[in-house]
């Protein structure tokens, strides 16, 4: 798949979480199979622009190409200027973001509130597009709710302004994330326009991966929640894509080995006390789908050291490992 100059290395793209997709975990996942990883989305507003928190998260340090930072925001001149000011950052791809469903975002018309007013939605990718010379990609939901399912026409208007790819979620802004996500309007979405459409929502295997392309006819698949304490899902995806065979689970000790390495990268990237923090809530993804690990996350949660949480988590696996050998 084409974005503009950049030829991905495959279909399957990190889907921007805030909160989740930081620098370890995006290279994690280009690591582990992904063709391109979108940040955690930055604020527009410019007295954000230099607080800690977003200089963490334009952070693409030692990140394999192409960059992608994710914007927000309701005016058309400030997210011009912010794609304007990451692109100057280093930002190769600048994506903007109609789909988040937050209530804090939509409460200053960003996100996907943006969805309820086409006017402003073209005056914003008008805007964020004549800005920069790199490409500018766009994330939406299907629209505000069911009674306002206007992808198709957004879509349209995207590509019109010049927008170069284009990530569909098949729910709506009301849907939150419950219930399933509909791929249908993703369909009608892929037939309405020529450029690169990504399908996303409820992706969680291979399997459905595979169902998702046939059913839209997508160029590729954006993967978000179902990564989380599994980025080995895009080497299984894309195996199963290529081969039509399911890669075997990795076992106790393969998970530990990933797993170290993400710990290890969020303690030197925020710093002990905080990636100590932040790592709890990945560990507790990892082991969720494990069993049995109560008292270890436990553990882990009132952990203060790195040394301390990785040492737990350390004997865990390895008695994990010798139970599977026995």
């Amino acid at each position: 798949m084409k974005i503009g100059p950049y030829l991905l290395r495959n279909n399957l793209v990190l889907a921007p979480m805030a909160g989740i997709t930081d620098r370890p975990f995006r290279l994690l996942c280009r690591e582990l199979g992904a063709g391109m990883a979108v940040s955690e989305m930055v604020s527009s507003a410019p007295q954000l622009q230099d607080s800690r928190k977003t200089r963490l998260r334009r952070d693409h340090a030692g990140e394999p190409g192409p960059r992608v930072v994710q914007i927000v925001g309701a005016d058309p001149r400030q997210m011009a200027a912010a794609a304007r000011f990451n692109t100057d950052c280093g930002a190769e791809i600048i994506d903007i973001n109609m789909g988040c469903p937050a209530r804090k975002v939509c409460n200053v018309a960003a996100g996907s509130a943006l969805l309820r007013d086409e006017f402003l939605v073209a005056r914003i990718l008008e805007s964020v597009v004549s800005a920069v010379s790199v490409p500018v990609t766009l994330k939406i939901r299907t629209g505000w709710d069911s009674t306002r399912r206007n992808a198709v026409q957004v879509a349209r208007m995207a590509e019109h302004f010049g927008v170069q790819a284009l990530a569909v979620h098949g729910r709506t802004r009301a849907c939150g994330f419950q219930g399933r996500a509909e791929h249908d309007t993703v369909r009608a979405v892929k037939a309405a326009v020529s450029i690169p459409v990504l399908a996303n929502g409820d992706i969680s295997s291979a399997a459905e991966a595979r169902e998702v392309l046939a059913q839209t006819g997508a160029d590729g698949l954006m993967i978000g929640r179902a990564a989380q304490g599994r980025p080995w899902i895009f080497r299984e995806i894309r195996h199963f894509l290529e081969h039509g065979t399911m890669l075997p689970a990795p076992n106790p000790l393969a998970i530990w080995a990933i797993l170290s390495r993400h710990l290890e990268r969020l303690y030197e990237f925020y710093g002990e006390h905080q990636g100590v923090r932040v790592a709890r809530k990945h560990v507790g993804w990892y082991l969720r789908a494990l069993g049995g690990a109560e008292e270890l996350r436990a553990q882990v949660n009132r952990a203060e050291r790195g040394t301390d949480q990785t040492a737990a988590l350390s004997a865990w696996f390895g008695q994990q490992a010798l139970a599977a050998a026995a």
